[in-house]
């Protein structure tokens, strides 16, 4: 039996950094690995190491320049790096750029021609997988036209069929799949989570935290080129958000705990705001539940103080189940409650009543206090995972899913 690499990808203490020379012939003498002085340096990456094992699949984050792109480039060899080392184990396929290395003059047809030769397959093997990235590509006649004639989502669907022909050892995705439309994004992630569960290593960088969470066994934050987290997913992405929302308000300080049941508590804010009491209750009686039964009128109950003067205080809920994905979100500023001109001292209690229609498990409410719209205005307070409780099926058709629908089964017999 073959013996798979304890890892496909060792990333030690990796760094680029680019360079200002003061004269032509300065970076002449570089070239050459000759010492020489530098006007000025920008580290786009410095220190990052980290190791993918077959079959994992992590996700790198961060805002627009933190690094995330030159680290790909470094790792698929289009960039050397300035110091540390890479050692990669197998094929890797990634997918960086729109377009990058197609010519707008070719038929699709002939693009994947020419990115599969890239890619290393031999002429013969190209014409034993055109059939196949033909039909996964679904451009119809396009695949035969100039590539300037393409949408974007129609270069993404070929660039994501010719990449992906072969199950490579790595894939690299680089948010090349936000610009296709719903219909692919979602066959290409049903393509990426076959691969993962072939054995195939996933690098996946994007903005949509929702598909870190769905397809992730671990998550990098970079952050001016440098590591700023990294670890389990709900770990990294509530993080992720907490610190984004501070680092608008220029500060920082977020809090994580993990509790006795797996659920992460991130807190973050300036606290000029704060929740000091949130349960879940029964619409009739009042009593406070920790398990909720399907079908039941039950109420969210947020007791609200205001530590200090502001302006407007909007409050948001989030309900999410066990696995992070969001069940349901929305907040006072939609509804048009926003609370003005606030003094410390005071304090409020706010409603949300609904039935339950959640299907039996785990659930969690994030809290959100805020000055406007989102937590990017200021943040005065957020909380994920406040408040956690279960829902059971105790009286109504069994069912599968995270929703209920409350409706019958009728047979008309002919």
């Amino acid at each position: 039996m073959t013996q798979l690499p304890s890892n496909v990808l060792q990333v030690s203490g990796v760094g680029k950094c680019y360079a200002k020379y003061r004269s032509l012939f300065s970076r002449l003498l570089s070239w050459v690995g000759a010492p020489v002085k530098t006007s000025q340096e920008y580290w786009a990456n410095k220190d990052i190491s980290f190791n993918v094992a077959p079959g994992q699949a992590i996700a790198i984050i961060g805002q627009n320049g933190a690094g995330k792109s030159t680290l790909l480039k470094m790792i698929t060899g289009t960039v050397r790096p300035s110091t540390g080392h890479i050692h990669v184990v197998g094929r890797i396929s990634a997918m960086l750029e729109l377009g990058l290395g197609f010519n707008p003059e070719f038929t699709g047809r002939q693009n994947a021609y020419m990115a599969g030769g890239l890619l290393g397959y031999s002429a013969q093997e190209l014409e034993q997988l055109m059939k196949g990235i033909e039909n996964f590509a679904e451009i119809g006649d396009f695949f035969d036209q100039p590539l300037r004639v393409y949408s974007s989502g129609m270069q993404a669907r070929l660039a994501f069929a010719v990449a992906t022909a072969v199950r490579p050892d790595v894939l690299i995705v680089d948010e090349i799949l936000s610009v296709g439309d719903s219909y692919f994004q979602h066959r290409s992630f049903d393509r990426i989570k076959q691969f993962k569960e072939q054995g195939t290593s996933i690098i996946l960088v994007t903005h949509g935290l929702s598909d870190v969470r769905a397809l992730c066994d671990y998550v990098i934050l970079l952050d001016q080129g440098q590591i700023l987290k990294q670890g389990r997913p709900d770990e990294v992405v509530d993080y992720y958000n907490a610190f984004v929302a501070q680092k608008e308000n220029a500060q920082l300080n977020i809090l994580q705990n993990r509790d006795e049941n797996g659920w992460l508590k991130t807190k973050s804010g300036n606290k000029r705001a704060e929740v000091v009491r949130l349960n879940l209750q029964d619409q009739v009686s009042g009593a406070e539940l920790a398990v909720a039964q399907v079908g039941q009128a039950v109420e969210l109950v947020c007791e609200v103080k205001i530590n200090s003067a502001i302006d407007q205080l909007v409050l948001g809920f989030m309900l999410r189940d066990k696995q992070g994905s969001i069940i349901w979100g929305s907040n006072t500023w939609h509804a048009g409650l926003v609370q003005t001109d606030l003094q410390g001292g005071q304090q409020f209690v706010f409603r949300l009543p609904f039935v339950c229609t959640l299907g039996a498990g785990s659930y969690s409410v994030t809290t959100a206090l805020t000055r406007g719209e989102s937590h990017l205005d200021e943040n005065y307070e957020w909380q994920d995972n406040l408040l956690v409780f279960d829902v059971i099926n105790a009286d109504k058709t069994q069912f599968i899913g995270s929703s209920w629908l409350d409706t019958e089964f009728t047979v008309i017999r002919q």
